[in-house]
């Protein structure tokens, strides 16, 4: 860790903090006297009663009922079930503000750009609202969608949210196969689409792919059209073109109706090492006041800031954006490549649009830094109060470029945690100082430790990111894991009732946290969790692939998949292209590899299991323990000699 900081918040930014208001908050509240950052963390996570529903009534979280009991019976690792008596209504607590001023910004890769108030917003909402009502969609109904990065997408999810509905989506760049693997396992009762997206202005159409998966969808009931670029012409009774809907929705619009604290909100997808991925439903109470708590105290999000991340609908920090709205705040949203026509798109934007918080990736980071780009020189940043960099981890070179070349003045937050708990572990913080490297704290609430290989807490070293207590944010169940046992197998299995989330962390004395990627086999290339599985079901049905195997490694800043495939013929560049093309069409473009090596063997454990973690260590230049458990320990010996 560096001893000196590369930025520090002024007096003035630090007594005008969100954070700085909860904190007197809390000491008048209970007689207190936390005068640091760290003492406040170590009361949040030590009365986690206190916090969470201190921190509801803080932030004015509109709900009926009572914060009594706190949580049904007793605080368990998992288990825990939060507000047992209080009810709310996610959309609702979204759309508080409706007045003039402008919720949605949404920018094409064209140019276009579409403002909404709030008010608008409002009433589209419910004219979505009732036509999602018409057509059967209830509480507990699942509403899918596969669209670019567009308005229409939010306004159907708070109208999903505001009728106790589950939504869910995948981006539109997945392929079908892909698709399918997470919406058949849910059984949505309404698929909304889009006619394609543009990306380097090239114009993708996924009509046809839509068509294939509708097919395959039983349960559907109902189409949403949108046309985006084109018409989204699908010849099928079920479709409704969103643009009909205000004119057959007439109806009076109730008041909204209240679901429990951990009714289910959304079901992200997290793939593992073998079988279908994970869906992870998670619950409108306890994504409502993590989101909250993370954008208001801990990114300093006020009302009438802009707020922008580049993200897909599929990633969960596009979730995460749109909870921006319940604290009246512009969220921008932008479809297409950030690099298009030029490197400064996004800069461009981000300063003739007076953009206050830009989310972006380390990757993108790094991208400008290695193009030579000095963002300082060409544009004005008056407004641009932080930047938030997620998906992988940030260098030290690249805090550097951010403060020498973009703008000196800016929070720099590097922040991480997880489609699996749909918020962050650790993030940033507007009274802390920046040092390079570091992410500036772990989140209120949040008890996070580093664990050696025995389970013992350490200070300023390498293990496994572990959370010791529950936070209302947790998945409240796996779909179809009626007994739990996935959902235990994902998190509880290395450590008794303890979370264990699969990434490597140290922890300073000063509470600063660095993220080493992931400990377990779980790629996860920009961000974007993938499971081996969903490689190896399209690489080893391909002509000539006998067995294949997929690792992560840290390449120039960003987290790159490494392929080895086990040959019964000779592996060539087209096979090699045939790989990359086929899990492209099939996955995502997120799923090929950075490079494809040939190998002899592969190695298994004695029960029949792929061993991704050795082959990881040993490409990392780690010792590789219990060889004996491994039925051909010989296979390693090429993985010890691979250059990358």
């Amino acid at each position: 860790m560096s001893t000196k900081p590369i930025w520090s918040p002024s007096e003035d930014l630090v007594a005008q903090s969100n954070l700085t208001s909860f904190q007197k908050y809390i000491n008048n509240k209970y007689s207190a006297s936390f005068k640091t950052y760290n003492a406040l963390h170590k009361w949040s996570v030590n009365s986690l009663n206190d916090f969470w529903s201190s921190l509801i009534e803080y932030e004015k979280i509109i709900y009926k009922g009572s914060l009594l009991p706190h949580v049904d019976g007793d605080i368990c690792m998992p288990g825990t079930k939060w507000y047992p008596n209080m009810k709310l209504n996610f959309a609702q607590n979204l759309l508080k503000f409706n007045d003039d001023s402008i919720a949605i910004e949404s920018h094409s890769e064209s140019g276009e750009i579409l403002e909404i108030t709030f008010k608008e917003l409002n009433q589209k909402v419910d004219t979505c609202f009732n036509y999602l009502k018409s057509v059967g969609v209830n509480y507990g109904d699942r509403v899918a969608s596969v669209t670019p990065n567009i308005s229409e997408n939010v306004i159907l999810m708070l109208a999903t949210a505001k009728l106790g509905a589950i939504w869910t989506s995948c981006s539109p760049d997945f392929g079908e196969q892909a698709i399918l693997d997470r919406f058949k396992q849910v059984s949505p009762k309404v698929l909304i689409t889009a006619d394609g997206y543009s990306f380097k202005g090239k114009y993708i159409s996924i009509v046809d792919k839509i068509i294939n998966v509708s097919r395959q969808l039983n349960s559907l009931e109902s189409i949403i059209a949108i046309d985006y670029i084109h018409d989204c012409e699908i010849d099928d009774v079920r479709v409704q073109k969103y643009s009909h809907l205000k004119i057959e929705s007439t109806r009076k619009i109730p008041n909204y109706d209240v679901f429990d604290f951990d009714h289910p909100l959304y079901i992200m997808y997290s793939s593992g090492t073998t079988g279908e991925p994970k869906s992870i439903v998670h619950s409108a109470g306890g994504t409502l006041v993590q989101h909250i708590k993370e954008l208001s105290l801990h990114t300093n999000i006020k009302k009438g800031d802009k707020v922008f991340y580049y993200t897909t609908c599929g990633w969960m920090m596009w979730n995460w954006l749109v909870s921006s709205l319940s604290l009246g705040a512009t969220i921008v949203l932008y479809d297409g490549n950030p690099f298009f026509p030029n490197e400064d798109r996004l800069l461009d934007m981000a300063s003739s649009r007076g953009i206050n918080v830009f989310g972006t990736s380390a990757k993108y980071i790094d991208s400008l830094r290695l193009s030579g780009c000095k963002p300082v020189d060409s544009f004005n940043f008056d407004n641009l109060d932080s930047i938030l960099s997620t998906g992988s981890t940030l260098t030290e070179e690249n805090f550097q470029f951010v403060y020498d070349h973009w703008k000196k003045s800016v929070q720099l937050s590097s922040i991480s945690g997880g489609t699996d708990i749909i918020s962050c572990f650790a993030l940033g913080n507007p009274n802390l100082p920046v040092y390079k490297g570091d992410l500036q704290c772990l989140g209120l609430g949040m008890n996070v430790k580093s664990y050696d290989e025995n389970g013992v807490s350490i200070i300023s070293q390498k293990g496994e990111l572990v959370c010791e207590t529950p936070f209302p944010s947790m998945p409240i169940y796996f779909w179809k894991d009626s007994d739990g046992s996935k959902y235990h197998e994902a998190y509880f299995e290395k450590f008794k009732e303890k979370w264990t989330h699969g990434d490597y962390i140290s922890i300073s004395e000063t509470g600063g946290v660095r993220i080493f990627g992931r400990s377990d086999a779980t790629l996860n290339p920009g961000g974007v969790r993938i499971g081996t599985s969903e490689i190896y079901k399209v690489v080893d049905k391909i002509d000539g692939v006998l067995d294949s195997v997929a690792i992560s490694k840290n390449i120039e800043g960003d987290e790159k998949i490494l392929l080895f495939v086990k040959m019964i013929k000779e592996f060539d560049d087209k096979i090699n292209t045939l790989i990359k093309q086929s899990l492209r069409q099939e996955c995502s473009p997120k799923h090929i590899p950075y490079k494809i090596f040939k190998v002899d063997d592969i190695p298994y454990t004695l029960n029949g299991k792929k061993i991704e973690l050795a082959i990881k260590k040993i490409i990392e230049g780690e010792e590789v323990s219990n060889r004996s458990s491994i039925v051909n320990p010989e296979s390693l010996k090429f993985f010890e000699n691979i250059t990358i």
